[in-house]
Parts: C-alpha cells; sequence; structure tokens
C-alpha cells in the first residue's frame, strides 16, 4: 500500500508541477497578448486622432488670436457712436467665437481648456472694465481706451496661446 501510494505521489507531483508550470506560461502569453491588442488598437487611434487634436489647437489658437483685444477692435467696427452697443458687439462677437469652437475642448487636456475659458473672460473682464469709465462717452473713445490699455501690458489671451504651444510641444 504504502508502494502504491509512493508510485501515484512520484506520478502526479510531476504532472502537477509541469500542469502548473504550462499554466502560468499560458497566462503570461495570455497578458502579454491582451496586452499588445491593446497596445495596437492604442497607437491606431492615436494615429487617427492626433491630426484631430492638432487641428482643435489650431483652432483654439485661432480663436485666441480673433479675441485679442488689438484684432477684435480691428476687425469688429462699431455700428453707432453709442459706447453700450458698440461694448455688447464686441464681447458678443467674443462669445460668438468661443461658442464656435466650444466642440473642441474633448480634444484638449482639462488645464488647457481652463486657461483658454480664463483668457476669454479676462478679455472680457478687460473690455467691460475699460467701458465703465465715465470719460468714455463714444464707441471710438472705448476703442482708443482699449488700445491704451493694451499697450501697457499683454493681451489676455497670450497666457492661453502659451498654454497651447506648450501642450502642443509635449505631444511631439
Amino acid at each position: 500500500m504504502e508502494q502504491q501510494l509512493l508510485n501515484l505521489l512520484m506520478y502526479t507531483i510531476p504532472s502537477i508541477v509541469t500542469g502548473s508550470i504550462a499554466y502560468l506560461f499560458f497566462r503570461e502569453h495570455m497578458q502579454n497578448e491582451e496586452e499588445r491588442r491593446k497596445f495596437t488598437i492604442v497607437k491606431q487611434l492615436s494615429k487617427e486622432s492626433l491630426p484631430m487634436r492638432l487641428q482643435a489647437y489650431e483652432r483654439l489658437a485661432l480663436f485666441l488670436e480673433r479675441i485679442s483685444p488689438n484684432k477684435l477692435l480691428l476687425r469688429v467696427s462699431p455700428l453707432s457712436a453709442d459706447k453700450q452697443s458698440y461694448e455688447d458687439l464686441l464681447i458678443k462677437s467674443i462669445e460668438q467665437e468661443f461658442e464656435h469652437n466650444l466642440a473642441q475642448q474633448i480634444y484638449l487636456s482639462d488645464s488647457c481648456w481652463n486657461v483658454i475659458n480664463a483668457s476669454k473672460s479676462a478679455t472680457v473682464q478687460l473690455i467691460r472694465k475699460v467701458g465703465m469709465s465715465d470719460k468714455i462717452d463714444s464707441a471710438n473713445k472705448l476703442r482708443e481706451a482699449i488700445l491704451n490699455e493694451m499697450l501697457d501690458k499683454p493681451a489676455p489671451s497670450n497666457a492661453g496661446l502659451h498654454y497651447i504651444k506648450q501642450e502642443v510641444g509635449e505631444i511631439w
């Protein structure tokens, strides 16, 4: 009886060890195959999405350039001499540009989108702040005052442009 048990163990132990090793190798092989498939899919998606991401960065860089007060004032002329209507027209133009590019946020990081949003808000705030002055009573004086304000400091959109350039540089 002991001899039979010993013989049984002599055959069973090597087959259990061999089976365990085969199982571990098979499991490792399957994990490697799964990781390879995931890498291939990610590589393919990256290849397809990179042009769309770059286009989104380009569009938002263009947005920031267009809302820069110096360029905005050249592009959007006053329709009347009324200061308030011109201020509203400038802000409406910024908001329309922003809404036109709203979907691009899905291609950007949250921090980049937040910087772009902050740049837009700072530009609107600058226009409103300058428009609050009692010394300004016409649309042309509002234009002059905004341009004079911009002589001393960079446009709020410059921070967004810098951030976009930095983020695109990280892609390469």
